[in-house]
């Protein structure tokens, strides 16, 4: 990944809902838990779950659990809050704020 793809900004945030458009979680739609702009990634709700062994330590105990992995972030699409579909956004500004906008119905997205 160059320095340029680094310091990409990302317009989707935590608590958006998204839908995955491509690879074996195609059409499912989830919310997002965690946003990792560095590697371009997001971790999705209950989606792309993943076992992992995990050792005991202190109080927490050991055994195989599942825990959702990062998704990359072009292979989902926010989905409208208005309109209800998946689409583009665009960002728009007024006076000192950004502002998401729906490309398909140009309502904001926040």
């Amino acid at each position: 990944m160059s320095k340029k793809d680094k310091n990409k900004k990302m317009l989707i945030k935590k608590g958006d809902k998204v839908e995955v458009i491509t690879g074996k979680h195609k059409g499912q739609r989830a919310t997002i838990e965690r946003v990792i702009p560095s590697k371009g990634r997001v971790v999705l709700a209950g989606l792309n779950m993943v076992k992992r062994h995990q050792k005991t330590s202190g109080d927490r105990p050991g055994g195989i659990i599942e825990k959702p992995a990062s998704i990359d972030a072009s292979n989902v699409m926010i989905v409208c809050g208005a309109c209800g579909l998946k689409t583009r956004i665009k960002v728009q500004i007024e006076g000192d704020k950004k502002l998401r906008i729906c490309k398909k119905c140009g309502k904001q997205v926040d």
